[in-house]
């Protein structure tokens, strides 16, 4: 399992970056989104998942902190995904306008042909 996790989190911010390094704001956009993914499934990681676990401790006596799930990451996790949300949402808004002044969404202005 965490052999898994932790190959998922290097292909999506691997992914992400060589997308942040390419020409087109829409792959940029998307390379965003695939390192926000990767941090985040990393945050959640963090946190040690547990199957069946419950988030919250009893009062009562002792209690072993290991059978029990972190919330502090899931938490952070839920934010960061509403953050990332919006501001996929701006950057599509401002996509969408640099494109209708420019003509093309390339970084620097100009048309490539490959």
């Amino acid at each position: 399992m965490t052999l898994i996790l932790a190959l998922a989190i290097g292909v999506l911010i691997g992914s992400g970056l060589w997308l942040l390094l390419r020409p087109r704001t829409f792959q940029v956009i998307c390379g965003l989104q695939l390192l926000s993914y990767g941090v985040n499934l990393f945050i959640f990681g963090v946190g040690r998942p547990v199957v069946g676990a419950p988030p919250v401790m009893q009062k009562a006596g002792f209690v072993d902190p290991s059978a029990y799930a972190d919330p502090v990451p899931q938490a952070l996790v839920l934010t960061a995904i509403v953050i990332s949300f919006a501001t996929t949402a701006l950057f599509l808004v401002v996509l969408l306008a640099a494109r209708g002044a420019t003509g093309t969404d390339h970084v620097d202005g100009r048309e490539r042909r490959p």
